[in-house]
């Protein structure tokens, strides 16, 4: 009886079988160039159940009337502030979907923030300053991550079975791979993005309407 309970304490402790996905992506771009910096490519495995990671925080910075980072990648539940370092005003707003928000107008040294709930893309602009766009893309599970500057990635702790490994960048768009993740060791996949195509379209201020020549603030 005792060895079967000790068989059982220990089978809850153990680790559940998962293995690594690593591996590497690429841009083309017009002209048939391939990008030389890819730290704004997001990968992420599209399927896998795992407990959320706990409420966390990340950050966006308004400064000379940019956001930085351009591109962030969070789990539901992550809070985003966004400090503007301008002395000018900025009114950060998405209305993407599900994840659509309004700060209003705030100036340095003031800070907004808001709680991302639902997966998905939310892209994030200032009512103001058109030039000003960021995106942040919301996953539902916590295997995701930016590709480093020479587009490899890493994502470890991954559930063993058969998912859709996913890449996205803003001009180059979504493409996806099947892969099998082993219940111990890696697995290696190749992505491949087209951006040669990309067009810049103006977006709409938070009203829906085009923006003014002019800048009030």
């Amino acid at each position: 009886m005792r060895s079967a309970l000790l068989a059982a304490v220990l089978g809850l402790a153990a680790p559940a079988a998962a293995g690594t996905v690593t591996g590497r992506v690429d841009v083309l771009d017009k002209g048939g160039r391939r990008l030389t910096d890819l730290s704004d490519v997001v990968v992420y495995v599209d399927g896998a159940r795992a407990k959320p990671r706990p409420a966390a925080h990340a950050t966006v910075t308004m400064k000379g009337k940019a956001f930085t980072p351009r591109v962030l990648v969070v789990g539901m539940g992550t809070t985003v502030d966004f400090p503007n370092e301008d002395p000018i005003f900025h009114n950060v707003f998405s209305v993407s979907g599900d994840n659509r928000f309004d700060l209003d107008l705030y100036k340095r040294p003031k800070s907004g923030s808001w709680t991302f709930l639902h997966p998905g893309l939310a892209r994030v602009y200032c009512n103001i300053h058109p030039q000003m766009s960021a995106v942040v893309l919301v996953r539902d599970n916590p295997f995701f991550t930016k590709a480093a500057p020479d587009g490899s990635f890493s994502l470890e702790g991954v559930p063993a079975g058969r998912y859709t490994l996913k890449a996205w960048h803003e001009r180059g768009g979504e493409t996806s791979a099947e892969l099998v993740v082993p219940a111990d060791g890696r697995v290696a996949g190749e992505l491949h993005l087209d951006a040669s195509a990309y067009k810049q379209l103006p977006h709409k201020n938070k009203f829906g309407k085009d923006y003014s020549a002019d800048e009030k603030y």
